[in-house]
């Protein structure tokens, strides 16, 4: 049985109905990496199943944040004065992330390979992928960190929200289409990331110090290129196929309110935090930036998630994520009567984690017993 019936019973209607419809355009992927999976899925035995590839890909990238915690807690460590992060760190970093992604992109095509796709499958990789947003770009951070020559907590803060708008835009493209539309920039940017960890590991945290051109430095390039991808790509494909899908009359929701419903909780998340970080009485952001990001990055996987079994189910999209609820309460208590805001959001944060840790299995137990498979396993449940 599952711990809490959070699929409901149109929800698994829908699920039986389900076929996965997406469009890979990028150059990189298509002619890349593509043949790479290929080739790197031909080693894999055929009794792994798909979704412990993927976990597996998911904690390289929790091990990577882990990693950096531990010796770059408060993004100080790039900073020039500073114990730096041994090399070797940033070796393993490149390496786990590459691994990560390589993983990504292999889960699928063992599935395929061993005639075991389930709309779980895809489930269980997307929703992962919605939490893994906050453990590369933390980890990445660690690259410039918050010194002279690095980026403010309060700058990370409102580039990660660029991240987490950039993948759910994607979401909320199937959403209205009916069709995932890949973004380009999360092949380039994971390649470019497991490359610059290496670089970092050969030259020092310091070569990212010097100016590339003028007083243009990498950080402004690092941050230059995740709101430009954002605004002048992500953005505007993602309007042009919504666009193109109702001029086809192949919209899934025909009114404006409908159509947008699923940026509600996103929107109220990012208020409430951004209330939080602004009218913080301890300036929390700069007290806590990584427990701060890891707060609000589960929050949002919660919300996507919840957006993911809508969208693939299709059915209406949840107005309003419950979460959202009790982190409103959280938010006034430590901007008027919570005296240690430390403490608050360490015990608000386990009980994000805690909670969405709670949804996942719930949600999965609830389709493994519905398509009557295991979740980690090619077996049929019950067989010898």
């Amino acid at each position: 049985m599952a711990l809490y019936e959070y699929v409901t019973q149109e929800q698994l209607a829908g699920f039986d109905k389900y076929k996965y419809s997406a469009v890979d355009s990028n150059p990189l992927s298509v002619y890349v990496m593509h043949p790479f999976w290929n080739f790197v899925v031909k080693f894999l035995p055929t009794w792994l199943a798909p979704n412990l590839i993927t976990f597996t890909g998911f904690m390289f990238l929790v091990l990577n944040f882990l990693m950096l915690a531990f010796y770059d807690f408060d993004f100080n460590a790039s900073a020039a004065g500073h114990e730096h992060v041994p090399s070797w760190v940033w070796v393993a970093a490149g390496i786990f992330n590459f691994l990560a992604y390589t993983l990504d992109g292999v889960d699928g095509k063992q599935a395929r390979r061993t005639n075991s796709s389930t709309p779980l499958g895809e489930l269980f990789d997307h929703g992962l992928d919605s939490w893994a947003c906050i453990f590369f770009v933390a980890t990445v951070y660690s690259i410039f960190g918050r010194g002279e020559s690095g980026v403010g907590v309060a700058t990370l803060y409102y580039i990660l929200w660029v991240v987490l708008f950039s993948f759910i835009l994607s979401h909320w493209e199937k959403y209205n289409t009916g069709i995932l539309f890949l973004p380009w920039g999360y092949d380039i940017s994971q390649v470019t990331i497991s490359l610059v960890y290496l670089v970092t590991a050969v030259v020092g945290v310091e070569t990212w110090y010097q100016p590339i051109i003028w007083h243009f430095l990498y950080r402004d390039l690092f941050t230059f290129m995740i709101i430009v991808c954002s605004f002048s790509v992500t953005l505007p494909m993602s309007l042009y196929n919504v666009l193109k899908a109702h001029r086809s009359n192949t919209l899934k929701h025909s009114s404006l309110y409908e159509a947008f419903l699923p940026f509600l909780s996103p929107v109220l998340l990012f208020v409430l935090s951004t209330t939080w970080v602004v009218y913080s009485p301890s300036n929390i952001v700069e007290l806590q930036p990584r427990i701060f990001y890891l707060m609000v990055g589960t929050a949002f996987a919660n919300v996507t998630c919840k957006l993911i079994v809508c969208q693939m189910s299709n059915t209406r999209c949840q107005a309003l994520s419950w979460l959202l609820l009790p982190m409103t309460l959280v938010v006034l208590l430590a901007m008027t009567a919570f005296t240690n805001e430390t403490l608050l959001l360490y015990v608000w944060t386990a009980a994000v984690i805690l909670a969405h840790i709670h949804y996942g299995v719930s949600v999965v137990q609830q389709l493994s017993g519905h398509f009557n498979i295991l979740a980690f396993s090619l077996k049929k449940p019950n067989s010898d």
